[in-house]
């Protein structure tokens, strides 16, 4: 039988390549200058255990002035790549260097780092070469989540590390120069798998759900050691950021996971979250995917210590995005990714309003996650949505962008791509300083 993430525009493509000015239909919007970069798992050698373990490879679109000048994907060169490093040696050592970084690529302090969460981050070049791990200066001393996050205000960036062995989660923030400066244990009462996380201006919120790390999984040999648990209380963990090493306080929710949030703002009183929220996840085994997140408003109330949940859109989708400038800040948009039978959309959410606009792609064309690229200088003003689609019918893809303000109408620029571009997981518009 094949292996679903082995076949389709699931499956690796086997070679780098480079190519120069790109044709496109349509007109790409002059003052959009830099990179488009979204990472995903490519294993070299197809052995990888499960879709999430393959080797990263990111691919990169170079526009400048309305021209589409190339295109490139390189697998990133960790030490489990080239030398066939792993996360434990023989005698149980911990080597965060060691890992795939195949789920992100972000800029800060004037570095490109691929992410993976297990491990320790990858430096890039602008032309997608490997430089090599990044711990900070030997500062950081567990692993990095692929879903830090960049407080606009400050230019700090805070992130996590989870463990399987105590303590199981650990705060960092680093400032807006690249120093780590703060690392700090939350405590938690098991090692359950936290993937990303909320930023508000005011406050850091962890999500700690009943999926967990589970010892008989690891020792079978499943690439993705975590079951749900139905005994393990949900809860939301708020700790002031004028405070980093103060109290963590603990908000009970219904029994849920989240792969990905949207945005966190405070209120008087409040912090209202934004998720996309599946009901479970993994219960039976690693393939077992529950793929009906939906989009969820959460209010924690600090006063009477409770949470409001609801739901907000019946459409399932994934991959939210919003104008990064607006991190930890009111959004009135954002937006996701829906894909079922062999259609595609990107969802746009007016969190204000309560209604969700679409643009719908043509069967057989599949949008990946659509990261936003601003116009201008003002924060939640005009923009686009930048997406890889792929093209079942012509087995390629193109870069499609959106106009963020009408998502409905048809694309500004559609840049067809040499090749296809496997489905993946994070990137994002990096554009010149």
């Amino acid at each position: 039988m094949a292996i679903p993430y082995l076949t389709g525009n699931y499956a690796p493509v086997t070679e780098e390549v480079t190519a120069y000015e790109l044709p496109c239909t349509g007109t790409i919007p002059e003052e959009l200058t830099g990179w488009y970069l979204r990472n995903g798992p490519n294993p070299h050698e197809a052995a990888a255990k499960h879709w999430f373990a393959g080797d990263g490879m990111v691919h990169g679109v170079r526009i400048e002035g309305g021209r589409a000048v190339s295109y490139r994907n390189r697998w990133v060169r960790t030490t489990t790549f080239t030398d066939g490093a792993l996360m434990f040696d023989a005698q149980g050592n911990r080597d965060l260097a060691a890992g795939v970084a195949n789920t992100h690529v972000i800029r800060h302090a004037g570095r490109t780092l691929a992410l993976v969460e297990s491990s320790f981050p990858y430096e890039l070049t602008c032309e997608l070469d490997t430089l090599g791990p990044h711990d900070f200066d030997g500062k950081l001393k567990t692993a990095m989540t692929a879903h830090p996050k960049t407080c606009p205000t400050t230019g700090e960036l805070h992130f996590f590390g989870y463990d399987f062995l105590e303590p199981y989660l650990t705060y960092h923030r680093a400032d807006a120069a690249g120093n780590l400066e703060i690392s700090r244990p939350i405590d938690v009462p098991a090692p359950t798998m936290h993937h990303d996380f909320l930023l508000s201006a005011e406050h850091v919120v962890f999500m700690d759900l009943p999926v967990l790390f589970d010892l008989q999984t690891a020792m079978s040999g499943d690439n993705l050691p975590f079951r749900w648990s139905d005994d393990y209380q949900a809860r939301l963990g708020v700790l002031r950021r004028d405070d980093p090493h103060g109290e963590v306080r603990w908000f009970a929710i219904d029994p849920c996971y989240v792969f990905h949030t949207l945005n966190a703002h405070d209120e008087p009183g409040r912090i209202v979250l934004h998720v996309m929220r599946h009901p479970s996840m993994w219960r039976t085994d690693s393939n077992d995917f529950d793929d009906n997140a939906t989009l969820w408003r959460w209010t924690i109330d600090l006063t009477t210590g409770t949470v409001r949940e609801e739901q907000l859109d019946d459409r399932a989708a994934e991959f939210p995005r919003h104008d990064d400038r607006l991190a930890g800040l009111d959004t009135r948009f954002g937006h996701a990714t829906a894909t079922r039978g062999g259609r595609g959309a990107v969802l746009r959410y007016d969190l204000h309003n309560g209604t969700t606009t679409a643009h719908e792609f043509a069967p057989g064309r599949i949008p990946d996650e659509a990261a936003f690229a601003p116009a201008d200088e003002t924060p939640g003003g005009d923009g686009y949505l930048m997406t890889y689609v792929y093209d079942s019918a012509e087995d390629r893809s193109d870069l499609v962008i959106l106009d963020a303000t009408d998502v409905a109408a048809p694309p500004l620029a559609t840049i067809h791509l040499p090749r296809r571009v496997p489905y993946g997981f994070h990137g994002n518009w990096l554009p010149d300083a």
